[in-house]
C-alpha cells in the first residue's frame, strides 16, 4: 500500500515511519519540482487540522495519506495551548520559543500537570477517512533535560515512565508511550496494516 505523510517535521516523520515499521507501505515522497502546498492549520480542533493537512495532500500527491496534529495541554493554562501549540509564541515561532514561553508561563506556578494529545487520520482520494486519538499523561519541570525528541519534550515528564522526561528516552521508549505512538499504532490497526 502506498501512503504520503502530510509533515515537514523530521522528528515526527521518523516516529511515525518506525510506528509503520514492517507494515507493507510504500512511503510516496514529495515531488521537489511540484511540492505540496503548505496548509494553514486553521481549524479549531486537532481533528480539524489533521483533516486539512491530509485531504490537501492526498488531492495534490493522489496517494493516501497519514496526518496527524497534536499539542500539549497545560492544566496551568486551562488546557493551553493546545491546538496552537506549535503557534504558542507566534506564528513563525521556533521551537525554542514556543519551549521557553511554556516554561515562563509555568514557573511561578505548582500546577504542572500536562498531557501531550494527538489525532492521527489517514485520507484517501476518493474522501475516504479514518482517525483515532490518544493522549500521554505527565507533568510539566521548568529546568530542560535530555536532547532527543523534539517541541517540549525537554520540559515534559510522562507519567508512565521513571522520571526522565520525553527528551532523555531512547526513540523506542518514547514511541512506546507517547501520545504520538499510541495514536498512530492504534491507527496501523484500523487500517490492518
Amino acid at each position: 500500500m502506498r501512503f504520503a505523510l502530510a509533515s515537514r517535521n523530521p522528528g515526527k516523520v521518523r516516529e511515525i515511519q518506525q510506528i509503520f515499521a514492517g507494515a507493507d507501505i510504500q512511503w510516496v515522497s514529495e515531488d521537489p519540482d511540484h511540492p505540496w502546498p503548505e496548509v494553514e492549520e486553521t481549524g479549531e480542533s486537532y481533528l480539524e487540522n489533521a483533516l486539512l493537512k491530509a485531504r490537501a495532500i492526498a488531492a495534490v500527491s493522489g496517494s493516501p495519506v497519514l496526518a496527524d496534529d497534536s499539542g500539549i495541554e497545560v492544566d496551568a493554562l486551562g488546557g493551553g495551548p493546545g491546538v496552537r501549540s506549535a503557534r504558542f509564541a507566534g506564528l513563525r515561532a521556533t521551537d525554542e520559543e514556543n519551549l521557553q514561553l511554556l516554561i515562563d508561563s509555568i514557573e511561578d506556578t505548582d500546577v504542572r500537570g500536562a498531557r501531550y494529545r494527538c489525532v492521527a487520520v489517514a485520507a484517501w482520494p476518493d474522501g475516504r477517512e479514518a482517525h483515532v486519538e490518544a493522549t500521554c499523561e505527565g507533568v510539566l519541570i521548568t529546568d530542560r533535560r535530555g536532547r532527543g525528541g523534539f517541541g517540549y519534550d525537554p520540559i515534559f515528564v510522562p507519567a508512565a515512565g521513571d522520571g526522565r522526561t520525553m527528551a532523555e528516552l531512547s526513540a523506542a521508549e518514547k514511541d512506546a508511550i507517547s501520545h504520538r505512538g499510541k495514536a498512530f499504532r492504534s491507527l496501523r490497526e484500523v487500517l490492518g496494516l
